[in-house]
């Protein structure tokens, strides 16, 4: 790593983020440099303590929400486009990770940026479970390239997924790292069309009788995780 380094790269070379999670995740006022709010742009000396935590200044109450996040929504988009970020910014609650636009399914909403770099580790604590629907029946031996680590033309190769055919057309598949439409990406360079991606779990917590646009309250407990 070379410094100085911008701080949504610094979040993506350590393995936290993609550079957009960590922008948003900078906006939401959960990063900290030296026990200072990063800004989008700032810079991190080698130096420099980076922390996902709350100011220790501030008292404030953690909130921790399980939100069904519909499909046609997105998680992130341009200022004055709903979103799921637009939509909760006034209650300064954050959606940890992301879902796209036409996928839907389970997303934590918090105020704590320690538990967001839990949620954003690739920890088999926190695998991320999807429930994926194509219009092909599913081909045997499809769980044996998922669980190998799959080779891809766009990622190269990845980390293993564990899977299970669940129906003619539906497949659970549990991820422990998050790149950018990696599910799309692999069905279809596997010839298969996504009629739908819901994700269902993430870690012990799970999606459950949630509604799409409801959220339920968690308990969450753990040490703070420091950079």
């Amino acid at each position: 790593m070379e410094y100085p380094i911008r701080i949504n790269k610094y979040l993506r070379d350590k393995g936290l983020a993609s550079r957009r999670e960590a922008d948003a995740l900078v906006e939401a006022g959960l990063v900290f440099i030296n026990k200072k709010r990063a800004e989008n742009g700032s810079l991190v000396n080698e130096t420099d303590k980076v922390s996902l935590k709350e100011n220790p200044n501030d008292k404030k109450v953690f909130e921790y929400l399980a939100y069904y996040k519909p499909k046609g929504l997105p998680t992130q988009d341009a200022p004055g486009k709903p979103s799921v970020i637009s939509e909760w910014r006034e209650k300064k609650l954050y959606p940890v990770g992301r879902l796209d636009k036409e996928s839907e399914g389970l997303i934590i909403l918090t105020n704590d940026g320690r538990f967001a770099r839990e949620i954003l580790s690739q920890k088999e604590d926190f695998g991320k479970e999807y429930i994926v629907t194509v219009k092909e029946p599913l081909r045997y031996g499809l769980e044996q390239i998922f669980e190998s680590g799959m080779e891809t033309e766009t990622f190269g190769k990845l980390l293993p997924v564990k899977s299970k055919i669940i129906g003619r057309n539906q497949i659970s598949m549990v991820l422990n790292e998050g790149k950018r439409h990696q599910i799309r990406v692999m069905m279809n360079e596997l010839n298969y069309t996504i009629a739908s991606l819901k994700r269902v779990r993430i870690g012990n917590i799970e999606l459950g009788s949630l509604k799409p646009g409801k959220t339920r309250s968690l308990k969450i407990s753990f040490k703070t995780a420091k950079l």
